[in-house]
């Protein structure tokens, strides 16, 4: 088999799953999406994901997507349930079983349990005329003209079909309950996203000794040996009650030598800066890092509302912490 061959086969499989997914369209606008998405919302305990083989495998991953975009739900596979795991299906939940065929075995047997407890049944199947599709509250039809494998038989268009399908309900409700960034982000700790959007100052500052600061009439020399202890690039400058007067920076050093400042007479209160840029705990560690951007500067004393100085960040903390 050559390169070209091997892309024909390839390309086909793109074209021919692309166009089942794009037939989902028209199931979208039928009543039975608006009647399943009203279910779910309307579920006051967890939307139950169930499915055999490939399905369930899809089945698992919508659960996931569900989960995390405001939507509790589980996966439970169809032959553990009848060996126990029935039990976590509650008489508030809402089951969504996927079945190409509609006719699973495993799902059948479990159908009067469903029904006894009176849940409602949401399925995703390929036939409109199977068991499962007649027994549901509501079927959504993701038939698909063929599988994307030569021989029509190994689950591929299918369950791209399923999976599509899946994560359309998963956004119209994700829509619908106005699920936010910093919902998302609270599923997301871990993530990229959770940092950016969860993370506060308070997990990031130096305290207590960690925190560079000397006085006003300290000599330029043991401010820059302050510096260099801490390792921030930086020292706040305080006065006796501790409340912030200024910043000694590494621009500031640059700045004060090149005005041929002598560094072992001069009191760092004659080269800081004053009316530097603070933040305060609480604030979001993007807050931080956005301000950074916007001054150009690598370093931010954190004072409280007294303007008491509590803490220091500087642009590696927040690198360390995946923020950046």
């Amino acid at each position: 088999m050559n390169k070209h061959k091997l892309q024909e086969l390839a390309l086909a499989v793109i074209d021919i799953e692309s166009r089942a997914v794009a037939a989902l369209a028209g199931e979208i606008r039928q009543a039975a999406f608006f009647h399943a998405c009203q279910l779910m919302l309307d579920c006051k305990g967890r939307v139950v994901v169930i499915g055999m083989g490939k399905s369930g495998h899809i089945g698992g991953k919508i659960a996931a997507t569900l989960a995390s975009t405001g939507t509790p739900a589980f996966f439970v596979h169809p032959g553990e349930a009848s060996h126990g795991d029935l039990g976590m299906i509650t008489a508030s939940d809402v089951v969504l079983a996927l079945s190409n065929s509609g006719e699973t075995a495993e799902i059948i047997t479990i159908l009067p349990i469903i029904k006894r407890l009176n849940v409602p049944l949401i399925t995703l199947t390929g036939n409109p005329e199977s068991t499962l599709a007649k027994e549901a509250t509501a079927n959504i039809n993701v038939r698909v003209e063929r599988e994307a494998c030569p021989l029509d038989l190994a689950p591929t268009a299918s369950t791209t079909a399923a999976l599509a399908m899946g994560d359309a309900l998963a956004i119209a409700l994700l829509e619908s309950r106005g699920f936010t960034q910093e919902d998302f982000a609270r599923s997301h700790p871990g993530g990229a996203l959770g940092r950016r959007l969860l993370l506060l100052i308070d997990d990031l500052m130096h305290t207590g000794d960690a925190i560079p600061a000397v006085g006003p009439d300290t000599l330029l020399s043991n401010a820059l040996m302050e510096m260099t202890r801490k390792g921030l690039g930086m020292t706040a400058v305080v006065d006796e009650g501790g409340h912030l007067v200024g910043i000694f920076t590494d621009g500031d050093l640059r700045r004060a030598i090149d005005h041929k400042v002598d560094v072992h007479v001069a009191r760092v209160s004659q080269v800081m800066t004053t009316n530097c840029k603070t933040i305060h705990p609480g604030m979001l560690a993007a807050e931080a890092l956005q301000l950074m951007d916007s001054k150009m500067i690598n370093a931010l004393p954190v004072v409280n509302e007294a303007n008491k100085l509590v803490g220091a960040l500087n642009m590696h903390d927040l690198l360390r912490a995946g923020v950046v």
